[in-house]
């Protein structure tokens, strides 16, 4: 038989032939095409963290803790950062929402803090009801 000069898209068939140790065997080898090959795409991408813009935080701050209207201006720096990512702005949208944590920080420190002293001065009687003035 002759050997297979072209691939056939599974092994290569042998027949047993009495020509020595080798014998065509190389030959028959060197004939066959091998098939081309395959190559995989590794897509690799740099660890970029979400930008975080904070919407919640501030919403939450302009309607229940609004000391000073800081509650207000986060959420103004939050929508400016959602808009700078989507418009694919990462450096703006980075530092629109870090000015935003910072003011819902601000927010919450001074609200919780205003809220602390109220209570205080309730309890110690600083700060009267009405009902007991009558």
């Amino acid at each position: 038989m002759q050997p297979n000069t072209y691939y056939s898209g599974g092994p290569p068939s042998y027949e047993c032939q009495d020509q020595g140790p080798l014998g065509d065997e190389s030959k028959r080898i060197q004939n066959v095409i091998s098939p081309p090959p395959q190559s995989t795409v590794v897509t690799v991408t740099h660890n970029i963290s979400p930008v975080q813009d904070h919407v919640v935080w501030s919403t939450f701050n302009m309607a229940y803790m609004n000391f000073c209207c800081l509650g207000l201006i986060a959420l103004v720096f939050s929508v400016k950062s959602r808009d700078r990512k989507m418009v694919g702005d990462m450096n703006g949208a980075v530092s629109y929402g870090g000015t935003a944590r910072s003011l819902n920080i601000a927010a919450t420190v001074l609200s919780i803090l205003l809220i602390f002293i109220a209570i205080i001065l309730v309890v110690t009687g600083v700060i009267r009801s009405s009902y007991g003035v009558h």
